[in-house]
């Protein structure tokens, strides 16, 4: 096909509708004597008086028969040979609010000296036509349009139009049965010559000035010639349907003019969000009342049947928005609230203590979790007994969510508690950072909580603190307490601030249409404001300079990596032009100053070994660069462009803190959170270890990955042939990434994207699949293969039940931090990364589900285990795998 340039109409926002009224064409007879006898109001009419009369013309917008418009209304203008305005009328109403159905009614009036007797008016309708705005192929119509005017009548724009602009042309039969066309060939002529001169107008046809206006001049004539004669051809079929009304036989046409544009404009609806779901929940079924549908009486020229309002057989279906759907509060309710909670005093709730029962409710709400809403009698039990719950921390969350934050009045009660309440755990702080929470006080409490962290904890939250700013500047502006926070402990730490600086800058740098304008414009004024606070430190300069030859040297990577990739030579050939540009001296790679990795800034490094490169095996080609550090070693990363790296950041991130978490419960399962960092949304970096894939392990190996545990880490007196510590960190990362894989719903496993060290350290990488999807069917919840458990001695062996054991403990301790798991990804919503965009309110309720916070923990441990036997025994896993290892033989 070939290639179509249009435009959206909902892309017209500031351009008003406009069309031009050029002249009238036509004839006009006397009226008889007859016909004044019956009519003598004719013999009053301006028109009839005088030839070139002083008519006027209005415009209206008309959809669904309903006007959507004024009338609009040409400026007086006298006559001389011709009825002729040649003026622009602008319709109050732009392009992007048309609806697909709009139509032009056009009314010409005529002046009478007797007053109409419908209208008491003295103006009654000459003529009128009806123009539909779009075509049938919902194209905007455009340039010269020549329309059908229907004597003495007012275009009405109804959907099923008495006066329409164009009239199919009229056939009758003979008593011979020879069908005659009643428009002449002067007709058909004149057609044609209409549509030359429309296409000249557009463009499509080049001008020739001389030549031009001696086709005009015949065309002039071709016109007069041919209305006659269609006129005529109406006169007479007028007889033959003994139709001896005399005004029919008058044949008159308004030439009008609408807006040409550059590109055809198609219309396009607005994708308005659906309602929100109502809050009220009906108990039981017995409460639903089965009620006859509503009788609807639809307006004159609806065509029901061809709407789209259903069959008429079949009954109709009408949908209506009720405002009231999706609030949060009942109307008297709230009033009711607010006025109990005016007459309770501060000094009787201060001694008010709840009885057994109530307590048994209130312990109830406090094991709520961060995604539980609270109904209107909880927020009142908590309102009611917030002094007998400031010593315990769990509440505060509770307390927060049943405060009437609108409410002034409520504001000064529940602000002062806030600071005699007990010191909240660091998720919940998290949690009040959410969108929910927008009031600057509750805010401006969850920052001091974030005050006492430590940098290494803060820096575990970073990613998730960056996004907060969105919902920080909903509630207060660019003023917010979080970004002069993040930018206190950034400027104070450079670890911190490397991060802090690189986080934001891939925000400013995504420019799609996923990222909001002013949540781009936000990030860029707070990475300004980082940067003006350091100037103000003893080391601001150096840090900015610093953080300048960063992204110097980012950039050239990423241009070199683009070089490699777009290189249409083999993967050889792509290695010797690595070499090449790494080791060019225009790039300053070989050696430079020392600078603190963006990837790793505890680590300096001064240069690139340009030898010791490498490009892997992959659609993207990315990059192994080996770095010289101060200390003389070597520091391997990977370099990759084509790719957003912002899901595996998040990932590692999370596989970080649930290490962090583990090792506090004194769990060390022995895992690899590798470093990684995105510094564009399509380039990235991230540690290279030394490693091999399952799937080339086992290939080398003969199909087994014990012997490749038993080649690199022999002891022939310890069981199985494998070094007991090799074996113990085999056993202990394949429970702890088994369970954490499964928490975060990682999909498309397979053997090449599960890695195992000489070390024994076992672990995932590319995670393109979270949060349940997969792009493979009836896939196993938890990748556990076969090859997995032979590493271990098999299933019979005693290691898989220490690794079973191992997996237990891990999903139970890390089910025990649901609560900053849940509040973590909860400040992820509104971040662009593709499984998150997707469902951006399921995706924490994804993760919530997968821990079953519903079971208790022995219930929890067996289906747990029982997933486990479920995923070995899945015989779909081991087709996944072989179907992936053909595509890759394919490959090669």
């Amino acid at each position: 096909m070939e290639a179509f340039s249009f435009a959206t109409s909902t892309a017209l926002t500031q351009l008003s509708v406009h069309v031009r009224i050029d002249r009238i064409e036509g004839n006009q007879k006397a009226i008889p004597y007859s016909v004044l006898l019956k009519r003598p109001d004719l013999r009053h009419r301006v028109s009839n008086i005088n030839p070139h009369s002083e008519l006027y013309v209005t415009a209206q917008i008309w959809a669904d028969s309903k006007p959507l418009t004024v009338p609009v209304q040409t400026s007086y203008t006298t006559f001389k040979n011709a009825r002729t305005w040649n003026e622009w009328l602008s319709l109050p109403i732009t392009y992007a609010n048309l609806p697909s159905s709009a139509q032009l009614a056009i009314t010409v009036w005529d002046l009478s000296l007797a007053e109409d007797t419908e209208s008491n008016l003295h103006a009654v309708p000459f003529g009128g036509t009806t123009v539909p705005l779009f075509d049938k192929d919902n194209t905007l119509q455009n340039g010269r349009q020549r329309c059908r005017l229907h004597r003495f009548k007012a275009a009405d724009g109804l959907s099923s139009t008495t006066t329409p602009w164009v009239i199919p042309p009229a056939r009758r039969s003979r008593n011979d049965n020879v069908k005659e066309d009643l428009i002449d060939e002067q007709i058909l002529e004149m057609q044609r010559l209409e549509e030359l001169l429309k296409k000249q107008e557009m463009g499509e046809i080049p001008e020739n000035r001389w030549l031009d206006g001696l086709l005009f001049k015949k065309m002039m004539k071709i016109r007069s010639d041919a209305l006659n004669a269609e006129a005529a051809a109406n006169a007479r079929l007028n007889k033959a349907n003994m139709n001896g009304d005399s005004q029919e036989e008058e044949l008159f046409y308004l030439d009008i003019e609408l807006p040409r544009f550059d590109h055809a404009v198609v219309f396009t609806d607005v994708e308005y969000p659906p309602p929100p779901v109502s809050s009220f929940k009906v108990s039981s079924d017995s409460e639903i009342r089965l009620r006859p549908p509503p009788e609807v009486s639809f307006g004159p020229g609806i065509n029901v049947d061809a709407d789209g309002y259903g069959d008429a057989h079949a009954g109709r279906l009408i949908r209506i928005y009720d405002p009231e759907t999706g609030r949060s509060d009942n109307p008297a309710e709230s009033k009711h609230r607010r006025l109990m909670r005016s007459q309770q005093t501060d000094a009787l709730d201060r001694d008010r203590k709840p009885d057994v029962d109530t307590r048994d409710k209130i312990n109830k709400i406090l094991t709520y979790g961060p995604l539980h809403g609270l109904n209107a009698d909880e927020r009142d039990i908590i309102w009611k007994f917030r002094y007998y719950l400031l010593r315990d921390k769990r509440a505060l969350t509770k307390f927060v969510k049943s405060v009437g934050w609108n409410d002034p009045m409520e504001v000064r009660q529940a602000a002062p508690l806030l600071e005699r309440w007990a010191e909240v755990e660091i998720d919940d702080a998290l949690e009040l950072l959410g969108r929910d929470f927008n009031h600057p006080i509750v805010r401006g409490y969850a920052v001091e909580r974030l005050k006492k962290a430590e940098d290494d904890e803060l820096l575990l939250y970073l990613l998730q603190l960056v996004q907060a700013l969105k919902y920080e500047a909903a509630g207060e502006g660019d003023d917010s307490s979080l970004a002069r926070f993040l930018i206190s402990r950034a400027t104070n730490s450079f670890l911190l601030g490397n991060y802090f600086h690189w986080y934001l800058m891939v925000e400013i740098s995504d420019t799609s249409s996923d990222q909001a304008p002013e949540h781009r414009d936000l990030f860029a004024k707070v990475e300004y404001d980082f940067m003006i606070e350091l100037e103000k430190t003893p080391l601001g300069k150096e840090t900015r300079n610093t953080l300048k030859r960063q992204g110097e040297l980012v950039t050239i990577l990423a241009k070199i990596s683009k070089d490699v990739r777009f290189d249409r030579g083999n993967r050889p050939q792509k290695i010797g032009r690595l070499k090449k540009l790494l080791s060019d001296p225009k790039n300053e790679l070989t050696n430079f100053e020392p600078l603190p990795l963006p990837l790793d800034p505890s680590v300096t490094v001064v240069g690139i070994h340009p030898d010791d490169c490498n490009v892997l095996k992959s659609s993207l080609f990315p990059m192994i660069i080996n770095f010289k550090t101060s200390n003389n070693t070597k520091y391997p990363i990977i370099f990759k462009t084509g790719d957003d790296l912002r899901q595996d950041q998040l990932v590692i991130q999370i596989i970080t803190l649930m290490d962090r978490l583990l090792r506090k419960e004194n769990l060390d399962l022995k895992l690899t959170p590798y470093r990684i960092l995105a510094t564009s949304t399509s380039a990235g970096a991230f540690q290279f270890i030394p490693s091999m894939s399952l799937a080339a392990a086992i290939a080398k190996h003969k199909g087994s990955l014990l012997a490749y545990l038993h080649a690199n880490n022999p002891d022939d007196s310890a069981p199985l042939g494998v070094r007991k510590e090799a074996m113990d960190t085999y056993i202990k990362s394949c429970a702890g990434y088994c369970v954490i894989t499964y928490l975060l719903g990682v999909g498309d496993r397979h053997l090449d994207n599960l890695l195992i060290s000489p070390s024994g350290h076992f672990f995932h990488v590319d995670f393109g699949y979270i949060l349940g999807r997969d792009p493979k069917p009836f896939a196993p919840p938890i990748k556990l293969s076969r090859e997995m458990i032979d590493g271990m001695g098999g299933a019979q062996h005693p290691n898989y039940a220490q690794f079973k054991e191992y997996a237990f403990t891990a999903f139970t301790t890390l089910r025990k931090s649901s609560s900053l798991l849940l509040n973590l990804f909860a400040l992820m919503q509104e971040a662009n990364i593709p499984d998150i965009m997707i469902e951006r309110e399921g995706s924490v309720r994804k993760v919530q589900e997968r821990m079953w916070l519903d079971k208790t923990e022995e219930v929890a441990v067996r289906d747990f285990g029982a997933l486990v036997e479920e995923s070995v025994q899945s015989y779909t896993a081991v087709v996944i795998d072989r179907v992936h290892d053909f595509m890759q033989f394919l490959k090669k």
